[in-house]
């Protein structure tokens, strides 16, 4: 197979995949925040949380619909690209993306025409159970895409048939693999963290224009408490993850510390430039024994490193040493903007600290970029297999050349960056708009919530 083409088709994949996934992990986090307002106006009758519902559905709305468009191209690309892979795992893979679909989207789609529109055409009750229904589905959707890529990173479950494809042996497993637990929470969690730092971003944002907006208050507040609360406890799940990669993906976890020889008292590199003809790290900056504290809680724990592996099931390094260490930076400024909102908060000082809403209008886009780098390194560190161990991504792709896939990618990119460019254009445009002024509006009668027998508690 042509190298060429086999290259091309991964970017193409990763393109596609990048784009896609910062929308699913919006959404996710969106909805649930969308469920909590409208819960906590039935409980409370404070229009505010009304307001802000009001303010951030739009973006959800647009938010889905571009996610369901960018995420159809892919399963086109597993038939043109990479039909060989689906030959191999398609009675694995295929049903659980078909559950996927039939259960998870299809809760969301029948939900959220009532979620969307029928706030003054169904009850109070029955609108806050279709957006809980909208927020499940999200949920459930991750749960079974996490299932399915998992599956694919530490396989279970399965036996090979007499025309070399993969076959359930044992659904629970299948579903259930060693990764998949450690991979959904770190993933809804982080999705979680995103929806946190963008609303906490359009809080400040507002806040900056004016300290006396009382929906950017509520809306800052809220996402502060949640980078306060949920970064720690993904410091810690991110640790557990890396632990179970350690034992099912040992290469993969060589190639983020930068490790190309196995030894005792292995250090932590912080920083470095990965040598791959070599195989050193020039110009490290590394603390004595601290990778082999964490990785194996003990002082002198011996740390497997890719000279344990043959040369040829090596993963790049340098990709998965970089992308790693952006991701772990930005989790740790996540959780200092979320310790700092604390002492803010305690100092009664949270609404009036200009540098500090800078500091969170910066980090509004943390989230997507956090994402895309784990998913760099989860996917990259993979390499250079598909199934891990299992079945190599040179062999998985279609009998394409390379000039087809160079033009289908040269499509994908002008369509992307033209499309998606003007859906996050118009996103920027509807965050920058102050949510005061949306509740002007609702009051004036423009709007579709001004019906009494809703607002009223």
């Amino acid at each position: 197979m042509d190298e060429l083409a086999v290259d091309l088709a991964r970017f193409q994949f990763a393109f596609t995949v990048s784009f896609h996934i910062i929308f699913p992990a919006f959404t996710i986090g969106l909805a649930s925040y969308l469920a909590v307002l409208e819960g906590l106006f039935l409980k409370t009758g404070q229009h505010k949380y009304i307001e802000l519902y009001q303010y951030w559905i739009k973006i959800f709305a647009i938010s889905f619909g571009m996610g369901v468009v960018s995420g159809i191209v892919m399963s086109y690309q597993f038939g043109t690209n990479w039909s060989v892979f689906s030959d191999k795992t398609g009675p694995v893979l295929g049903p659980l993306m078909g559950y996927e679909v039939f259960t998870a989207f299809f809760l969301e789609a029948g939900f959220l025409g009532v979620m969307l529109f029928g706030m003054n055409r169904v009850g109070k009750k029955l609108h806050f159970l279709a957006t809980a229904i909208v927020a499940f589905g999200t949920l459930f959707s991750a749960f079974w895409i996490l299932s399915v890529n998992s599956w694919m990173q530490t396989p279970a479950g399965y036996a090979v048939n007499e025309l070399g494809q993969f076959v359930p042996e044992d659904w629970w497993e299948v579903v259930f693999n060693p990764s998949f637990p450690y991979r959904l929470v770190h993933m809804v969690l982080a999705a979680y963290l995103t929806t946190a730092f963008v609303v906490g971003g359009v809080g400040a944002y507002h806040l900056l224009r004016s300290q006396n907006n009382h929906l950017a208050r509520t809306m800052f507040s809220m996402a502060m408490w949640m980078a306060a609360i949920v970064t720690p406890i993904q410091v810690v799940v991110g640790d557990l993850h890396g632990l179970n990669t350690l034992e099912h993906q040992p290469a993969k976890i060589a190639a983020m510390e930068g490790h190309y020889e196995t030894q005792q008292g292995a250090p932590l590199i912080l920083f470095g430039l990965p040598n791959e003809e070599n195989k050193t790290i020039d110009y490290k900056i590394a603390i004595p024994h601290l990778g082999s504290v964490i990785l194996k809680h003990e002082w002198n724990g011996e740390v497997t490193g890719l000279d344990a592996f043959p040369d040829d099931e090596h993963p790049p390094v340098s990709i998965v040493f970089w992308s790693f260490r952006l991701m772990v930076v930005i989790g740790f400024l996540m959780l200092a903007v979320g310790l700092t909102s604390l002492w803010l908060r305690r100092k009664k000082e949270l609404y009036y600290q200009s540098w500090f809403h800078r500091c969170c209008v910066a980090m509004a886009p943390a989230g997507f970029i956090a994402i895309i780098s784990g998913w760099v390194t989860t996917e990259v560190g993979r390499q250079p297999f598909t199934v891990y161990g299992l079945l190599r991504t040179a062999d998985s792709i279609s009998p394409v050349d390379a000039a087809a896939v160079s033009v289908s990618l040269a499509a994908f990119v002008i369509v992307y960056f033209t499309v998606f460019g003007a859906g996050f254009f118009y996103l920027l445009r509807l965050m920058r708009k102050s949510p005061t002024k949306y509740e002007k509006e609702l009051k004036g009668g423009s709007s579709t919530i001004t019906t009494t027998t809703h607002l009223n508690p």
